[in-house]
């Protein structure tokens, strides 16, 4: 076996922890009904379609993710199941919460995902650190009421599988430090771990590993084999993997991420759309809501994809794709103009005759407003005046509720909405919504 910092929990350079809310979407919910504790509970994806959360108590009953909601209904309603629809505005809201919380804890921190999140500790060498990520845990709960996990390694991999020890042990009450325990335990814990739930590998990969004459079945297997032969084999990021199981960070913190290259905003439809208005409608929902993302990142959009599709499911009609990108002459974050990039678009892809089920939108080639190539027609007194619009539209917005000023071409009855008849109120984000306690 190979020597390597891994060998003595002194020898450790880096120390690196994640932190992982259990179940997030589920536990959010459960915040404010305590009610739903220890019963089954689940959240579904859109349009109430597949379940994207589960609580243990679900998981226990064979509830699988990913699972179609109209085809498990009826009997996990029997079993005691509580489903909700998804509840984006409260889950951001709650992750916002969640990761405030954690910078109180190092000066370095990676958003890794809405419920994930990644903190240098190296450095803290007068801590217990498992005590201090016990005491993580108790802020976290005492601030917000959600449960965390919090797994401590070497690199950011062995960190995620610690994190995987720290679930799936109760006797380790929410808290796995691989860098306090000797390395035959941290190998000993290695050899329990399938292959699959090492970061990056997945189930297909995980396929390949298993055959013959790799045989690589647990994380244990993947670190003790050979680096350079599994490069060639495979890629420079299995190498890389192989080496952050055997405690040589690859894969540092991203504290400050890069520019971010799209922004999409896409829904399934709540009943299919036939005719163009409909689908107009649902463009300018979505370009709306993607250009409020934009202005709020200080970007600036170069172009506008827009695609609309039919259901690839349904038997009794045939199947309709198209897509199109819109070029802009100058990179904008004005509402009106990329409304009309995306309505110019979809008249050219639109056929009629066709029930979409889907429709989306994706701004592209985004800069900051430095970074913007000006041209003689768009500088000067009317770009400061659309700046100056698109500012105090989304004040009032903000101020006065989400869609109080709006474009007409987004309609007002808008029956494709998404689907949310199990949705729980926005107990952070809207007045109306406040819980109130007698």
């Amino acid at each position: 076996m190979p020597m390597n910092a891994t060998d003595c929990p002194s020898m450790h350079a880096r120390t690196i922890a994640l932190i992982d809310v259990n179940n997030f979407y589920v536990s959010c919910e459960r915040v404010f009904k305590p009610a739903l504790r220890q019963r089954p509970v689940v959240v579904l994806s859109n349009n109430d379609g597949c379940v994207v959360s589960r609580s243990a108590e679900a998981k226990a009953l064979g509830i699988a993710m990913g699972a179609p909601w109209f085809q498990i209904r009826k009997q996990a309603e029997r079993a005691g199941v509580i489903a909700f629809s998804s509840n984006y505005a409260l889950y951001a809201d709650m992750s916002n919460r969640v990761m405030s919380i954690l910078r109180q804890f190092s000066p370095a921190q990676e958003i890794y995902s809405i419920d994930e999140c990644f903190l240098e500790l190296t450095g803290f060498t007068r801590r217990d650190l498992t005590e201090y990520a016990q005491t993580l845990r108790q802020t976290i709960m005492r601030g917000t009421g959600l449960p965390v996990c919090v797994g401590i390694g070497a690199s950011k991999t062995l960190a995620k599988l610690a994190n995987h020890c720290a679930k799936h042990t109760p006797a380790m009450q929410g808290v796995c430090n691989f860098n306090a325990l000797p390395p035959t335990a941290v190998d000993a814990r290695l050899a329990e771990i399938q292959v699959d739930e090492v970061w990056g590998i997945g189930r297909r990969l995980a396929a390949t590993l298993h055959a013959r004459p790799l045989a690589i079945h647990t994380a244990y297997d993947l670190k003790y084999s050979d680096a350079e032969t599994m490069r060639r084999r495979f890629s420079v990021v299995m190498e890389k993997t192989i080496r952050e199981l055997n405690g040589t960070v690859c894969l540092e913190l991203e504290e400050v991420r890069g520019p971010q290259q799209q922004i999409l905003s896409t829904r399934s439809f709540g009943q299919p759309v036939r005719e163009i208005e409909g689908l107009s409608e649902a463009l300018t929902l979505y370009t709306t809501r993607a250009a409020e993302k934009l202005r709020k990142k200080q970007l600036f959009a170069g172009s506008v994809y827009v695609y609309i599709r039919t259901s690839p499911f349904r038997e009794d009609s045939r199947f309709y794709s198209n897509a199109l990108t819109v070029p802009l002459p100058v990179a904008t974050h004005d509402t009106r103009q990329l409304v009309k990039a995306a309505l110019w678009a979809l008249r050219r892809i639109y056929q009629p005759g066709h029930d979409y089920a889907k429709a989306g939108v994706s701004l592209g080639e985004l800069v900051p407003a430095q970074a913007i190539q000006q041209d003689l027609f768009h500088s000067g007194p009317q770009a400061d005046n659309t700046a100056r619009l698109m500012q105090a539209m989304d004040a009032i917005n903000r101020k006065m509720g989400r869609a109080t000023l709006r474009l007409a071409s987004e309609g007002r009855q808008q029956p494709w909405q998404m689907k949310q008849t199990r949705k729980s109120p926005s107990y952070t984000t809207n007045w109306k919504d406040l819980l109130c306690v007698d």
